[in-house]
């Protein structure tokens, strides 16, 4: 299969490129930054993901090069963790252009492709910011509140192309995300959690590998929440 991740540069987009690669499958990733994953079978693109300038001519390519597209995964975001009176509005332009905008922008582009073959999954990355209604996470949250119910929107408009839209909510799992966050806040939020530790990037492409089957189509439109939230 062909799958399209973004954020592929580092984190977590960059385990479930390295995962999918490892399975035999054709990748194409894209982020701000170049990429050092040596794969004949991956093909990076360096790029703003908001930017529909840069992110049309290079589904462009893909439709020149591949003509197909079996996978999204809209993995790349940005987050901010201070307090609403400390942020910016450039900030808040930032997360919601990067959490938001290029979720539907992909979406929308991907899909394009997809329905050619009556058959695709898109994937988004939601947060248990939302239901645990973080402090200090009020913008962060509220652009994954939008990207569930973008979520839910967009699969009821894409399964007459036999494309499912659902969401994966991660627990917390240490990446360069949370690494400015205090111990003592991050020790709190896992103990919120009924599964009360660090999640692994694995334990996510497990989930992702479970919505992308072909069984799987009746789920749809769905968020889950891993970590037992």
């Amino acid at each position: 299969m062909i799958f399209l991740i973004t954020g592929t540069s580092r984190g977590i987009g960059r385990k479930i490129a390295e995962y999918y690669l490892a399975a035999g499958h054709q990748v194409i990733g894209c982020s701000r930054q170049a990429s050092d994953i040596q794969n004949p079978k991956y093909v990076h693109f360096e790029l703003d993901v908001s930017d529909e300038e840069k992110v049309i001519p290079m589904f462009d390519n893909i439709r020149k090069n591949f003509n197909q597209l079996d996978i999204l995964i809209n993995n790349a975001g940005v987050a901010s963790m201070n307090h609403s009176l400390l942020t910016p509005i450039k900030t808040v332009k930032k997360i919601l252009d990067t959490n938001v905008v290029a979720n539907f922008l992909f979406s929308r582009e991907s899909v394009k492709i997809m329905r050619k073959n009556k058959w695709g999954r898109i994937i988004n990355f939601a947060t248990f910011a939302v239901p645990f209604k973080l402090e200090g996470e009020a913008i962060y949250a509220a652009s994954k509140a939008a990207v569930i119910s973008l979520t839910e929107i967009l699969s009821r408009e894409f399964i007459e192309y036999g494309i499912t839209v659902n969401a994966v909510a991660p627990p917390a799992v240490k990446t360069d995300l949370i690494k400015g966050v205090k111990q003592e806040k991050l020790d709190k939020l896992l103990k919120r959690q009924s599964v009360s530790r660090y999640g692994t990037p694995e334990e996510i492409c497990n989930v992702i590998d479970f919505l992308i089957k072909p069984e799987s189509e009746m789920i749809n439109g769905q968020t889950i929440f891993m970590g037992g939230v």
